[in-house]
């Protein structure tokens, strides 16, 4: 495993230090995925992006860093819910109707537009 990972620094880190990707590393294979009912109606599929492991490695070293950074110096705000461990879309959406509802219990005037 440590020869891999010797490897694997070798062939990643003249990227991170010129800050620039390959261009063989930015292709990628776009596969259409189907999902479900008619397989005839191309709606019924939803697109998958195949990339290199290289890409996937490198994209997931910046990501985990950068977040590891916001969260260490408290950048994000409480409503951030994109990228953050234990929050999702879900749980924006449901605070965000917790505080519409603590609004409307109080009485307040609302006014909401999707």
């Amino acid at each position: 495993m440590q020869k891999i990972a010797e490897l694997l620094t070798i062939v990643c880190n003249p990227s991170f230090r010129l800050a620039s990707v390959p261009n063989d590393w930015r292709i990628a294979n776009v596969t259409p995925i189907f999902k479900r009912g008619s397989n005839g109606d191309p709606g019924n599929y939803r697109p998958v992006s195949l990339i290199s492991v290289l890409s996937k490695l490198i994209e997931t070293i910046v990501k985990n860093k950068v977040v590891s950074h916001l969260d260490e110096h408290n950048l994000l705000g409480k409503s951030q819910h994109g990228f953050c461990k234990g929050k999702s879309c879900l749980t924006n959406l449901l605070e965000f109707f917790e505080g519409v509802n603590k609004h409307a219990d109080k009485g307040n005037p609302l006014n909401i537009v999707y």
